[in-house]
């Protein structure tokens, strides 16, 4: 049973680089690496966005590292996970999650990376504010 690193699990305030997290869970026991990019996008049900705002709560790098570490933990034959969050002010095609895992093989690497994923959006305390093209405004996972 091969066991899983965890070589990153930030939230920052600085531009994320998926391939930068790739090549740092790549690896000769890895026979796979599989990547997720969380962009923001220029619409959300229906309405144009123009930018959004990320912000985190003081626990959320404690949160995304625990997450990573159970999520590897979850998965025989993962190697290494890569995962970062953003914070701050977006625009339009920038990267506000970026995942990276690495396995033994492809199977693996897919369902570890989608839980990865499902699960940060899921527990990290991060809220977004996006700012609409009409000007309007809204908080998304915000309580």
């Amino acid at each position: 049973m091969t066991t899983a690193v965890v070589v990153r699990a930030t939230v920052v305030d600085s531009p994320l680089d998926v391939s930068e997290h790739a090549a740092l869970v790549d690896g000769p026991r890895s026979g796979a690496v599989v990547t997720f990019s969380g962009v923001v996008r220029d619409h959300d049900h229906g309405r144009s966005v123009r930018a959004l705002d990320y912000e985190g709560h003081p626990s959320a790098g404690a949160v995304v590292e625990r997450v990573a570490a159970e999520v590897a933990g979850r998965h025989p034959g993962v190697t290494a996970v890569a995962v970062s969050h953003r914070v701050g002010a977006l625009a339009i095609g920038d990267v506000a999650l970026a995942c990276a895992v690495a396995a033994e093989h492809r199977r693996e690497a897919f369902d570890a990376c989608s839980e990865l994923v499902d699960e940060v959006k899921r527990e990290l305390p991060v809220w977004k504010r996006q700012e609409f093209a009409d000007g309007s405004e809204e908080w998304v996972n915000c309580p």
